[in-house]
């Protein structure tokens, strides 16, 4: 079958597109039937590539998925699994985090996605917030959520993927057992586009996680920009690839659920941690072409020597973000890697709202982009008012979208204070230019008042890791009695550096002289490691935590 893409590629004129692009969402979409299902023609081409940490390696059509995600689906009928039940899945990237994914949109039950490097007290909280009825897991987290089940009343089954049925702890059942029961013919039921598939946990850089309640009709809305920032997508010889956990927004929905909707395959790399030289040699291997990298990896790799000379990559596009990648990075990827990295911007509740296309518009290195056909964006006061272009207010999108969340689980009072009129606050501080790219300030939790100036850490951020010495670094506003705060900055720098003194200075005139008097961290503290999140930002409220114990 033919698969058009909403931005036609043969587009020249960013702004026109946006003007005149109008939403058509069906008001019948499951996630499972356009990603899977309807590719009848496809059903022998290649849908996913597997490879883990051993080097063990395996292909899968989209016939295969259709078949085994129908048998799977069938499963969970037998087994009480109803519409809107919540189904938790706690797996990396591998062949049953997509077949569970399938099957559950097809069952109208709510996936609720975990990532592995979750601990105890992250999925005790998740799990018995969601009240989900069914983990699938493997045997290496399963003994964990076991552990668990006296406080967690609804969880009735743990499901192991790499455990045979013979071999099933008393406690668990085994997801091959499961999967060979059921028949392989499957009647998904007419799902509205607003009906529930998705309950996915924020990331808690400033607070308890809370669930995320996500429509399926938020796939079509993805779509446009996931076009734009893989610079029209897709085309052919496309393989998708990202390092980022199909747990979180960045990885599902950016890039697995998007890439099949479109019929082509993506790479899953099952390995515990990123791994720079690995994550090339798996896209030379593979000849990804297409990508989501998050800044943090982005970062990593670009510390790796001779890319050029050692890797045959074939990349022609890279998304980024999960937090504000910077103009170092742009450049460093124009030059090494041979690509004009997209930045994108959006939330876990209203994703993939804007961002850039170098094939489209010209890419203003530092900024966020523009907001991507379909979708609203504008810096917005306290009241609601639109910002003329320039001033910095809070970063906000209009709730007309299908891409927008259904709601906060179980916390209607929460969604409603993010909502002022017909516009959803993100939280992010930032402006518009007079051209509508967007610049992103940070976090308003993150923005520093010294001295009356309102100073963004990303910028800082991003002017410290042009020093030779800096491998990460994080800015915080440190309380201060004259100022009110001071800028500081936590450093990890590179393994050869000389910590001390003198290289605290020399890093302190770097961005004074880079940047403006006013900005320069004042303070700089050398740390062996910055706290991340599952997705790799930086855990600013844990650093200022840190302050205010030793202020105490």
């Amino acid at each position: 079958m033919t698969i058009t893409p909403l931005i036609d590629p043969q587009s020249t004129d960013f702004n026109l597109v946006s003007a005149e692009f109008r939403w058509q969402v069906p008001a019948i979409f499951n996630i499972a039937t356009m990603i899977c299902d309807r590719h009848t023609s496809l059903a022998q081409q290649t849908a996913l590539f597997c490879e883990n940490e051993a080097g063990d390696t395996a292909h899968f059509t989209f016939g295969q998925l259709k078949t085994w995600s129908n048998q799977l689906a069938n499963s969970f009928a037998k087994r009480g699994i109803e519409q809107g039940d919540r189904v938790a899945i706690v797996l990396p990237q591998r062949l049953e985090t997509g077949l569970a994914h399938l099957a559950l949109y097809k069952r109208l039950a709510i996936a609720v996605p975990l990532s592995v490097l979750f601990g105890e007290e992250a999925l005790r909280y998740r799990l018995h917030d969601s009240g989900a009825k069914l983990v699938i897991t493997d045997s290496a987290h399963a003994a964990l959520i076991n552990t668990l089940r006296d406080d967690l009343p609804e969880l009735e089954t743990v499901l192991i993927v790499d455990q045979a049925a013979e071999h099933a702890d008393p406690q668990t059942e085994s997801f091959q057992h499961w999967l060979q029961q059921g028949q392989d013919t499957y009647t998904t039921p007419t799902t509205d586009c607003n009906t529930p598939a998705l309950l996915i946990y924020t990331s808690g850089t400033t607070g308890p996680p809370k669930g995320a309640l996500v429509a399926h009709r938020c796939l079509y809305g993805n779509l446009t920009g996931f076009e734009l920032s893989q610079n029209f997508f897709p085309q052919a010889g496309d393989v998708f690839w990202t390092p980022a956990d199909w747990a979180w927004t960045g990885g599902l929905i950016d890039g697995l659920l998007p890439s099949w909707y479109y019929g082509k395959p993506i790479l899953a790399y099952a390995g515990a941690k990123f791994d720079p030289e690995k994550a090339c040699a798996l896209m030379e291997k593979y000849q990804v072409r297409t990508a989501f990298i998050p800044p943090t990896a982005l970062k990593m790799i670009r510390q790796l020597p001779d890319i050029k000379q050692r890797y045959q990559l074939k990349l022609r596009s890279i998304m980024s973000a999960g937090e504000a990648m910077g103009a170092e990075l742009y450049h460093w990827g124009k030059e090494v890697l041979g690509v004009e990295i997209n930045e994108m911007w959006g939330q876990t509740e209203f994703n993939y709202l804007a961002g850039s296309c170098s094939a489209l518009m010209k890419t203003r290195p530092g900024s966020l982009g523009k907001a991507y056909p379909g979708h609203r964006v504008e810096a917005i006061d306290e009241a609601g008012n639109i910002l003329p272009p320039g001033i910095v207010g809070e970063l906000a999108a209009h709730t007309d979208d299908p891409v927008w969340f259904l709601g906060y689980w179980n916390k209607a009072e929460a969604t409603a204070a993010k909502v002022t009129g017909s516009w959803w606050r993100t939280g992010d501080a930032g402006y518009k230019d007079s051209d509508g790219y967007i610049w992103f300030v940070g976090r308003n939790d993150d923005v520093i008042n010294s001295a009356g100036h309102r100073i963004g850490p990303g910028e800082i951020e991003d002017v410290l890791l042009t020093h030779p010495a800096v491998q990460q670094a994080a800015v915080i506003g440190k309380p201060d009695a004259l100022r009110g705060q001071i800028v500081k900055a936590y450093i990890v720098a590179r393994p050869d550096s000389d910590v001390g003194h003198e290289l605290a200075e020399a890093i302190k005139r770097h961005v004074k002289i880079k940047l403006a008097a006013h900005e320069y961290p004042r303070e700089i503290e050398f740390i062996n490691e910055l706290p991340l999140t599952t997705t790799g930002k930086v855990r600013r409220i844990e650093l200022r935590q840190r302050e205010q114990r030793i202020a105490q």
